[in-house]
């Protein structure tokens, strides 16, 4: 049937609608674009030509192509010129009951063989599919914006789409070049239910005034490696639309995580729609303009710590990976570093996978000759503690168990100088807990490092209620000279990257879990859907399936968020010894 389709009809020709005219163009495909009226239709053909005048101007089509492209064209404000096509795809604006009144239009208008379909992005397919008479033949073809460069399709099958419409779907969305991946009809999909769960987790964030809007996106974007901040994104996609996204799940799934951050109806309320309108979480330049402009809550460009403390010499305690990932990053930010293991073994190894490290910069051009030999320079091994005596500030880096951290902060207490800051780089645990085992909990303060330290731009820095200003500034001008990227937060579960990464890597487990779409394309969805490095599969094997157990199990305590219960399949598989790449199998098998 995919072969046969020769003309397809796009129903709303706004932003998306637009792009998806250009993509069946593009692919040889006759396409009649369908307006409300003849403003709508121009602002259509605006949408298109701006579109392909940037893809000439790139070199990614030619001037001859893009004439083609438009002769290939039809726009109208008549549904009743679709009479003959073989596809329909909707695009109207997200409301439930205008896309049932288009579809019971297209129903009395299209011949009895043609495909209706939604691009609908959260809607029940099944629900807009009954107001025809022929519920069989409707489908959800679900692209993601801008259509002409998202690889992605998400095709949506009811329970009583004909297998025969979901295989044309499937060949189409191939000869347009896009990947799919065929999922049943529920609230979000595989894309949104992930992404928008994490987006209003986000709002609630920011929302608390827990951290600032430039810090939760900083965050996500260097300590996860995704292409824009939760808040930068709900600004691209418009507020009053994640709104109706988010209000639609949560209507279908009635999980509290999906009930609509209040701030975001306040935002809707008051206009601040995002980009589109020229102020959202962010200010911008003018409507529809991507560049930000400063406004009252802009931090200050360049951050001064008149009140931090001097800090000449550094302490670190452990020896595995992220510790000598630290211990090397201080070297290199001009820091003396007394370094602390267990035994002269492991005090040796350090230094040698810290001369091996450098030495690979060296040969990659990323450090030269002088500044590692400067850098090894300032190192100093031992296995007493009492050699931390005369640091400026101690970084604790050993195992993630509680109890072994307070035995260490007491310790700290015992040895250390007078005003030395005492900082922890627990990724989970209770920064308070530490501050408490010591007598000194205003000069505690976490600094997570995330790994590989050397490589990772960003830090955590983690303010317990008792953390002295001054603490917090010399963290934070440490972060600087050292070249890395601070954000602030308290100390609750999670910080920010944790508390908003793992929810939506257990989400997607219980998504695996209940048959709704395979871990390949889950993976593919959101890493085609999303711009994202890793799918949720791929990361949680990397991380560790024991750690991102352990993480959400203390989210889940400190929350006591329902949905926040680590998903029984990731117990499960933690349980049966397949903890990732680690233990060379966990969500995939790693044994070839």
């Amino acid at each position: 049937m995919a072969g046969e389709f020769k003309t397809v009809g796009v129903v709303g020709v706004g932003t998306m609608g637009a792009g998806i005219v250009e993509v069946m163009a593009r692919n040889g495909l006759d396409v009649i674009g369908v307006e409300v009226d003849e403003t709508a239709l121009e602002r259509g053909r605006a949408h298109l030509k701006h579109s392909t005048d940037r893809a000439v101007k790139r070199g990614k089509m030619t001037p001859q192509e893009q004439e083609e492209l438009f002769r290939r064209i039809t726009f109208t404000t008549r549904l009743e010129d679709l009479a003959e096509v073989d596809l329909v795809v909707e695009a109207v604006p997200e409301r439930l009951d205008l896309k049932r009144e288009v579809f019971a239009e297209l129903d009395k208008i299209c011949k009895p063989d043609a495909i209706l379909a939604t691009n609908t992005s959260s809607l029940s397919i099944t629900e807009i599919s009954v107001a025809t008479s022929r519920p069989s033949r409707v489908i959800g073809m679900h692209f993601f914006n801008p259509a002409p460069v998202m690889k992605l399709v998400e095709v949506v099958r009811t329970v009583v789409t004909d297998p025969e419409v979901v295989a044309s779907v499937e060949a189409l969305a191939q000869r347009l070049g896009k990947t799919d991946v065929t999922i049943g009809d529920r609230a979000g999909f595989i894309v949104n239910f992930l992404l928008f769960g994490y987006l209003n987790h986000a709002v609630t964030m920011y929302e608390s005034r827990y951290a600032t809007r430039e810090d939760i996106d900083a965050a996500m974007k260097l300590g996860c490696g995704l292409p824009m901040g939760p808040l930068q994104l709900l600004d691209l996609i418009g507020i009053d639309t994640a709104y109706e996204i988010i209000e639609t799940m949560y209507r279908q799934s009635r999980d509290h995580r999906h009930a609509p951050a209040p701030y975001l109806k306040q935002m809707v309320t008051a206009g601040l729609l995002g980009r589109k309108s020229g102020r959202g979480f962010y200010t911008y330049e003018a409507p529809d303009s991507p560049v930000v402009v400063p406004d009252a809550q802009t931090p200050a460009t360049t951050r001064e710590f008149p009140n931090a403390r001097p800090v000449a010499k550094a302490g670190v305690v452990g020896s595995g990976t992220m510790a000598t990932g630290i211990i090397e990053v201080f070297a290199k930010g001009g820091y003396d570093v007394v370094y602390v293991a267990r035994s002269e073994e492991k005090v040796a190894k350090v230094r040698e996978r810290i001369e091996q490290s450098t030495q690979k910069a060296v040969l990659r051009g990323k450090l030269t000759e002088a500044d590692r030999d400067a850098a090894l320079g300032r190192l100093r091994g031992t296995t007493k503690l009492d050699d931390l005596a005369d640091v400026d500030l101690v970084v604790e880096a050993v195992v993630e168990e509680l109890s072994v951290k307070k035995a260490l902060f007491s310790t700290f207490d015992e040895i250390c100088k007078p005003g030395t800051v005492l900082a922890t780089t627990t990724s989970s645990l209770p920064v308070i807990e530490c501050a408490m085992a010591s007598n000194r909990p205003a000069d505690v303060v976490g600094m997570h490092f995330f790994n590989p330290a050397p490589v990772m731009r960003l830090v955590e820095v983690v303010r317990t209620i008792h953390t002295g200003d001054q603490v917090v500034d010399t963290a934070n001008a440490v972060c600087a000279q050292l070249g890395k990227h601070a954000v602030n937060c308290g100390d609750r579960a999670g910080f920010i990257v944790n508390a908003l990464l793992f929810p939506y890597l257990n989400d997607a487990v219980r998504m695996l879990e209940a048959n709704y779409a395979t871990a390949d394309d889950i993976d593919a969805a959101m890493k085609l859907g999303c711009g994202y490095p890793m799918g949720p599969f791929e990361l949680l094997d990397v991380v560790g399936l024991d750690v991102a157990l352990a993480i959400q199990q203390t989210l889940f305590r400190e929350f006591r968020e329902p949905g926040f219960a680590p998903a029984p399949l990731l117990e499960n598989l933690v349980t049966a010894g397949y903890l990732g790449r680690k233990a060379r199998r966990g969500f995939r098998d790693y044994t070839h």
